[in-house]
C-alpha cells in the first residue's frame, strides 16, 4: 500500500518529485504515529473492562442491583459489535486521520457524560457511546498503523496497538479501579477524560494524514462481505480469540474454589496474565511479519493446548502460576496474525475489514463466556469453562485452515 508525502512535501508545493527522504526519519515519524495509536487503544482497553471492578460502587450510588449494574459491561461489548461496522462506513469517505480524531472527539464526550452523569440511564448511554466510537477507532487505528509501516512490518505495527489493549489491563484497568474504589467511580471516567483530550493532541501531531485517493469508497468496502474468505478470517477471530475471555471470566472462582488461592490472589494472578500479553503481542507480531500462516496456527493451537492444561494446573498453585501467564502470552499472540490475516484477505477494503474483525473479537467475547455461563448454570465444575475454551479454539483452528488463494506464508 503506498505511503502518503507529508503535507510540506505535497504537489501544491513543488512541481517536481522530493528527494527521497532518509529512512531514519520515516521511520521515526512512524514509530511516534504508532504511539499515538496504541494510546488510544490503551484508552478504549481501560474504559470498557475498567467499570466491572467499580459496579459495587455504581449500584450503590445509584440505588440499583448488581445485575442491572452489570449491563454497563455488556452493553458496551454490543456498542463495540454493532459501532466498528457502523461507524466506519459511514465514514468511509472521511480521511482516516480526520475520522480518528472525530472518534476521539466522540469518546472524549462520552467519557464526560458518564462522569457526570446523574442517573443510570444517562451513564448507560455514555458507555453505548463510548463503546461505539471506542470499536471503530481501534479498527481504523490497526489500518493506519499497517499503512505506516513498511510492507514487511504490517502485522508488528499491528501489534504495536494492540499493545495498548494489554497495556490496559496491566496498567489501566488496575489503576482505574484503585482510582474509582479511592476517590469515586466517577474519577476514573474523569481520568479516561483526560486520556481522551490528550489522544487527541497526540493523533494531531503524530500520526500523518492519508491521501484522498487511499480512503475508502462505500461501494468497495461494502462489497468486502460477498467474499467468503473473508467471513471465515472473520469466524477464525471470533473462535480463536473466545478462549481468552472464557477463561479470565470465571478465573476469580476457579483460583478461590479450586487452585485453593485467596481472594487477594486474583488481582495479582490478573496482572501476570496481562504480563504474558506483554510479552506475546509483540513477538506474536515480528514472527507474522515472517511468517502470516505458522505464526497465526502456533497462536491458536498454543491458546487450545494451554486451556487443556490448564484442567490440571489449577489443581497446583505454582503450575496454575506458570500455566495462567503462558496463557496470556498465547491469548494475546493470536490478535496480530488474525488481524492481518483479515486484511490480506480483504485488500481493497481495509477499513471496514478491520473494523469487522473487531466485531467478530468482541463477539467472542461475548459468545465464550455466555457458553460458559450456561455450562455452570447447569451444574458444571468450574474447569469446565476450560473444556470449552478448548473446544472453541479448536474451531478457531480449523477455520484459519488457508483456503484457495489465501496467502501460505
Amino acid at each position: 500500500m503506498s505511503k502518503d508525502l507529508p503535507v510540506a512535501l505535497s504537489c501544491e508545493t513543488y512541481t517536481q518529485a522530493p528527494p527521497a527522504a532518509s529512512p531514519e526519519p520515516q521511520q521515526k515519524s512512524g514509530k511516534a504515529a504508532l504511539f499515538a495509536l496504541a494510546l488510544g487503544a490503551f484508552a478504549v482497553g481501560t474504559t470498557e473492562v475498567v467499570i466491572a471492578g467499580l459496579l459495587p460502587d455504581v449500584a450503590a450510588d445509584f440505588g440499583i442491583s448488581l445485575p442491572t449494574a452489570g449491563l454497563l459491561v455488556s452493553v458496551y461489548a454490543l456498542g463495540m459489535v454493532i459501532g466498528a461496522p457502523a461507524l466506519t462506513m459511514l465514514g468511509a469517505r472521511v480521511p482516516r486521520k480526520r475520522l480518528l480524531l472525530r472518534l476521539t472527539v466522540l469518546f472524549v464526550a462520552a467519557s464526560l457524560l458518564s462522569a457526570l452523569a446523574p442517573g443510570y440511564g444517562v451513564l448507560l448511554a455514555g458507555r453505548v457511546l463510548s463503546a461505539l466510537a471506542g470499536g471503530a477507532f481501534v479498527g481504523i487505528a490497526a489500518v493506519v498503523a499497517a499503512d505506516v509501516a513498511a510492507p514487511e512490518r504490517r502485522a508488528g505495527a499491528i501489534a504495536t496497538v494492540f499493545m495498548g489493549l494489554s497495556l490496559a489491563n496491566v496498567l489501566g484497568v488496575p489503576g482505574g479501579t484503585a482510582l474509582g474504589q479511592a476517590l469515586g467511580w466517577r474519577a476514573t471516567f474523569w481520568a479516561v477524560t483526560v486520556i481522551g483530550v490528550v489522544l487527541f493532541g497526540a493523533l494531531a501531531l503524530l500520526v500523518p494524514a492519508v491521501s484522498r485517493s487511499e480512503q475508502a469508497n462505500f461501494r468497495r468496502e461494502s462489497a468486502l462481505f460477498r467474499n467468503g474468505r473473508v467471513w471465515r478470517a472473520l469466524a477464525a477471530s471470533a473462535f480463536g480469540w473466545a478462549p481468552f475471555l472464557t477463561v479470565l471470566t470465571y478465573i476469580a472462582p476457579m483460583l478461590t474454589e479450586v487452585t485453593g488461592f485467596s481472594e487477594r490472589t486474583v488481582p495479582l494472578m490478573l496482572v501476570l496474565i496481562g504480563v504474558g500479553m506483554l510479552v506475546g503481542t509483540p513477538v506474536a507480531g515480528r514472527l507474522a511479519d515472517r511468517a502470516l500462516v505458522p505464526t497465526m496456527y502456533a497462536a491458536l493451537a498454543g491458546t487450545t493446548v494451554l486451556s487443556l492444561v490448564l484442567v490440571a494446573a489449577v489443581h497446583s498453585k505454582p503450575a496454575a502460576v506458570v500455566a495462567f501467564l503462558v496463557f496470556g502470552m498465547f491469548g494475546a499472540a493470536v490478535i496480530p496474525p488474525l488481524q492481518t490475516r483479515v486484511l490480506a484477505a480483504a485488500a481493497g477494503a481495509d477499513n471496514l475489514a478491520s473494523a469487522a474483525n473487531i466485531s467478530a473479537f468482541n463477539i467472542g467475547n461475548a459468545g465464550g463466556p455466555l457458553m460458559a455461563g450456561w455450562a455452570l448454570s447447569a451444574g458444571a465444575g468450574y474447569t469446565s469453562t476450560l473444556w470449552i475454551a478448548a473446544g472453541l479454539g479448536g474451531v478457531g483452528l480449523v477455520l484459519a485452515l488457508p483456503g484457495r488463494g489465501a496467502p501460505r506464508r
